[in-house]
C-alpha cells in the first residue's frame, strides 16, 4: 500500500508542475460554463422544471459538470494514451513484469491525478460560477461531504472505463478507435451535454443505468440532494456496483495481455 500511496502522491505532483495547462483549463471550462449556463437558462425559460429541476438546479448543474470534466475523465481518462502507447511500442512488457499490479499502479497515479485537477481545475470554476449566477448550493453542509464521495466513486468509475479502453490496445492495431466511442459514449451518456433525467422514455432508462451515469449525473443529484438516506445509499451501491464490475472485466483483461506477452516473448 505504501508503494501505491507514493505513486498517487506523485501522480498529484506531476500534474502540478503544469501550471500553465492548469490555467488554461480553467478558463476553458469557465468559458463553457457561462456558454452552457446562457443555454440552459434559453431552455429552461421555455420549458420550467425540465427534467425536474428548477433553473438554479439546472445551472447547478452546469458547473459541476464543469468542475468534474477533468476529476471523473468526461472527455478522456488522462492517462490512457500514455498506457496505450507503452502497449504499441511494447514497453508495457516491462511493466507487466515489475513486482507491482499494473491496474493498481495506474489506478493510483490516477488517482492523484484526479485529486490535483479537482482542487486545480474543479473549485474555481464552480465558484465563479456561484458568483455570477443564482445556482442552488447545498442546504445541509453533509451534502458536501456526500457530493465528495459520491465524486470519488465517479472517478473510479471513469479509470475502470478508461483502463478497458487502453488495454483494448493489445488486440488492435490502434486502441484510439476504441477511444473515441467511449470518449462519444462519455459525453451523451454522463450527462454532460443534458442531464439524463431529460431524456425520454427508454433512452433517459437505459442512459441511466449505464457506467457513465455515475460519473456525472449521480454526483449532481447528490449534490442537488435528490437522494436521501436509503436512496443515497441506493446511488452509492449503482457507482460501487459498476466500480467492481468495470475493475473487474479490467483484471481479465490484464490477465489476458499477460498470457499473450509470456506466450510472446516465450
Amino acid at each position: 500500500m505504501r508503494l501505491y500511496a507514493t505513486v498517487a502522491a506523485g501522480g498529484f505532483r506531476r500534474h502540478a508542475t503544469y501550471r500553465m495547462a492548469t490555467a488554461a483549463g480553467v478558463f476553458t471550462n469557465t468559458v463553457f460554463g457561462f456558454i452552457l449556463s446562457y443555454t440552459y437558462i434559453a431552455l429552461w425559460d421555455e420549458r420550467p422544471r425540465l427534467g425536474g429541476y428548477e433553473m438554479a438546479d439546472a445551472l447547478a448543474y452546469v458547473w459541476i459538470g464543469q468542475a468534474l470534466i477533468a476529476v471523473c475523465g468526461l472527455m478522456g481518462g488522462g492517462f490512457q494514451e500514455e498506457l496505450m502507447e507503452r502497449i504499441r511500442t511494447g514497453d508495457i512488457a516491462v511493466d507487466l513484469y515489475r513486482p507491482a499490479d499494473l491496474q493498481a499502479w495506474w489506478f493510483a497515479s490516477n488517482a492523484g491525478r484526479g485529486a490535483y485537477q479537482l482542487l486545480g481545475r474543479g473549485v474555481v470554476p464552480m465558484a465563479v460560477g456561484a458568483l455570477a449566477f443564482d445556482f442552488t448550493l447545498p442546504s445541509r453542509p453533509l451534502t458536501w461531504v456526500a457530493f465528495l464521495v459520491a465524486v470519488a466513486l465517479g472517478s473510479i468509475v471513469s479509470f475502470a472505463i478508461w483502463y478497458l479502453v487502453a488495454m483494448s490496445a493489445f488486440w488492435l492495431l490502434d486502441g484510439q478507435g476504441v477511444a473515441q466511442v467511449a470518449w462519444l459514449g462519455g459525453l451523451f451518456f454522463s450527462g454532460m451535454l443534458l442531464p439524463l433525467n431529460v431524456f425520454p422514455g427508454w433512452l433517459g432508462e437505459v442512459a441511466r443505468t449505464l457506467p457513465w451515469a455515475s460519473m456525472l449525473q449521480v454526483p449532481a443529484d447528490v449534490y442537488l440532494e435528490r437522494y436521501e438516506g436509503w436512496g443515497l445509499l441506493r446511488a452509492y451501491g449503482f457507482q460501487g456496483g459498476w466500480a467492481v464490475a468495470l475493475l473487474a472485466a479490467g483484471r481479465v483483461a490484464q490477465w489476458a495481455a499477460t498470457r499473450k506477452v509470456v506466450v510472446q516473448g516465450g
